[in-house]
């Protein structure tokens, strides 16, 4: 029997119907079924989760089940599982989420090839917005590399002599941030960390019953601020203390101080929750705030959370409340040129801003020497008469461009980078923009590949000034309408378009829209003439590109015919078949639901002589030549003279 490969552990308890949603994804991997092997453990399920599972092993003699009385949480069923590991590596998935069909063979070559102690698989989720960790392959790094804080969930390949060695374990019970602990602990030993992005590993999605959204995480029994402090402890012990503020463990406490501290203060949750629960959950956060947290992690916060902060060190509910009221009604807002094709790629000149809730730009005030955030924003908010002062605006300052595949809930990352600014607007005013270029390639966009067949939302993420927002790119265009022209990229037709609500998407293959009522103005205009193909200057072209099969209309006829990229390899041409059984004469060529044609085919004895733009006009000489041409006894004595020729 080969070597196992992977060991996959998956934790169960009252999982119903969603076991077997799930085991397919984890039984019809492309590595060998001798290779791996699936170990359910169940805690103590009281429905018939255990029945599911049994029968799930029967037809499966590399799946294991396991059982243990309840325990109320993931950690004891997950140790369990890797005590009856035999696999080289550890994959940790929960038993509603799903893997990509090819995820363990990648994760485990990946690891292998780089000699990894831990590899993060790219997360396709509903429960998460996209993070730039998963925007490039990494081959190895190390804790050094603070992005890693980003994806902090247990769903990732460990190396089972790496985690026997260091005695790696979950806690046990219910423990809410249990995988934190272990995750972050597993980060600061391991020696090698390498990232796999060109793939969609693991997808995690939200259930339809809420059942793995973390519910009552601030529940005293399941000891949410003491296992903070314990993790924030754990990162400490393994990390040298600094006043710096980018030093190593003040960038990865950053990550708890963000999430797990300043969440309180600010919106949506201060806003949202009731006043009383929220002002204990305040009191809790300044606690741990002021007693675990090195001040440089506070100061080197950009100003807007470093306010957050300071109201909090001050204990001021109301402020925060006041300030998270002003910061909720800031906008992203997207401005774009005009989408068009450029080698292949769908491209346009992107800017991004942040609006207040009046519409006008979030700005930054220089006065005395300083600079001062937008005296708008501080309206209301107690102890900032004075101003807030800015001291470094670009401070964790960035933005990025990222495309949704809307079926499958993968994001991916478009070629190039954002570049944020300041950009005067007088009188000692100015506003952090990001802006660049939108380049979108579809046959490559996948992690090198193409992208699958579908609509594809075009979004931006930006932070600045300590506020973040995720805003789709939308343009001038007619809402509904192209945005550019079709392209045949790869076999496939790729069609640009806004939506109803005037936001980029891209349609590869069809998928929702087709080819015909957005071109019909254009195609009524072309005036080419062809030979066996007809150039179509409206559509773009990749060199080399296979043929894309189109449904026309030749009369009355529907043909099959394709597109195929041109002479110049950067526009694409009509094909009709050689044959057609239609009279002689000048045939209209329309696309489905279009009334302008296409194009017009030159028939004569079932043939296709040639392809002409509607818009092509043939002088008086060569009208008359098609006219004696097409004569049946002009063909005859033609016929007659080839014979007496040979």
């Amino acid at each position: 029997m080969p070597r196992l490969k992977v060991s996959v552990i998956v934790p169960v308890y009252n999982t119903g119907k969603y076991v077997d949603e799930c085991a397919p994804s984890l039984l019809e991997q492309s590595l060998p079924a001798d290779e791996y092997e699936v170990i359910y453990v169940d805690d103590g399920s009281t429905d018939d989760t255990l029945d599911r599972l049994k029968k799930i092993a029967t037809g499966h003699p590399n799946v294991q089940v396991h059982t243990r009385p309840n325990s109320g949480w993931p950690g004891a069923p997950r140790n369990l599982g890797m005590r009856h590991a035999k696999g080289e590596y550890i994959q940790f998935v929960d038993h509603d989420d799903t893997l990509g069909h090819e995820a363990l063979e990648r994760l485990y070559e990946h690891a292998k090839r780089n000699d990894a102690d831990v590899v993060l698989g790219k997360m396709s989720s509903t429960m998460v917005r996209p993070r730039r960790l998963f925007r490039h392959t990494v081959d190895a790094c190390t804790i050094e590399n603070d992005e890693l804080m980003q994806s902090m969930s247990p769903h990732k390949m460990f190396r089972r002599a790496f985690v026997e060695q260091h005695g790696l374990r979950f806690p046990e019970g219910p423990w809410i941030l249990e995988d934190l602990l272990f995750v972050s602990a597993a980060y600061l030993k391991a020696e090698r960390i390498a990232v796999l992005a060109d793939y969609p590993c693991y997808y995690w999605m939200k259930r339809d019953d809420g059942g793995n959204n973390t519910q009552h995480r601030f529940n005293p029994r399941y000891g949410f601020w003491p296992n903070v402090r314990t993790i924030v402890r754990q990162i400490k012990d393994g990390t040298q203390a600094s006043d710096d503020l980018d030093a190593l463990q003040n960038r990865l406490l950053h990550r708890l101080y963000h999430v797990e501290i300043l969440s309180r203060t600010r919106e949506p949750e201060i806003l949202r929750e009731d006043p009383a629960e929220q002002r204990q959950r305040f009191a809790a956060a300044r606690e741990l705030a002021l007693e675990e947290f090195p001040a440089a992690v506070r100061e080197g916060l950009p100003a807007v959370s470093r306010l957050r902060a300071e109201l909090l060190e001050r204990g001021d509910f109301d402020g925060a409340v006041a300030f998270a009221e002003r910061v909720r009604e800031v906008k992203a807002r997207s401005t774009m040129g005009g989408p068009r094709w450029e080698d292949g790629r769908l491209v346009a000149d992107v800017t991004l801003e942040l609006l207040r809730g009046d519409g006008e730009p979030l700005v930054v005030v220089e006065r005395d020497g300083k600079r001062w955030l937008d005296p708008e924003l501080l309206a209301g908010v107690p102890g900032t008469e004075d101003g807030w002062e800015v001291r470094d605006p670009f401070r964790l300052a960035y933005a990025e461009l990222v495309v949704k595949d809307r079926d499958r809930e993968d994001w991916w990352y478009p070629e190039g980078d954002l570049e944020v600014r300041l950009r005067p607007l007088g009188e000692g005013r100015s506003q952090l923009v990001a802006s660049g270029l939108l380049r979108l390639d579809p046959e490559r966009l996948a992690g090198g590949r193409p992208l699958e067949r579908g609509v594809h939302d075009v979004w931006a993420f930006v932070q600045m000034l300590g506020v973040d927002r995720m805003v789709r790119l939308t343009g001038e265009g007619t809402p509904g309408g192209p945005a550019a022209g079709p392209a045949l990229t790869g076999g496939r037709l790729a069609l640009p378009y806004w939506t109803v609500k005037g936001q980029l998407a891209l349609d590869v293959d069809r998928r929702q829209r087709a080819l015909g009522p957005d071109t019909a103005g254009a195609a009524g205009t072309n005036a080419a003439r062809g030979g066996r193909t007809l150039p179509l200057p409206f559509v773009a072209a990749t060199p080399h590109s296979a043929p894309a099969r189109v449904k026309v209309t030749v009369s009355a006829l529907k043909v099959d015919a394709e597109l195929v990229p041109g002479a110049r390899s950067t526009t694409a041409e009509l094909r009709l078949p050689t044959r057609l059984k239609l009279p002689a004469g000048r045939h209209p060529v329309t696309l489905p639901k279009t009334e302008t044609p296409l194009a017009y085919a030159v028939v004569r004895d079932g043939t296709v002589l040639r392809l002409e733009g509607p818009a092509y006009a043939a002088g008086a000489g060569r009208r008359l030549l098609d006219k004696v041409t097409d004569d049946r006894r002009v063909r005859r004595l033609r016929r007659r003279l080839g014979r007496l020729a040979r």
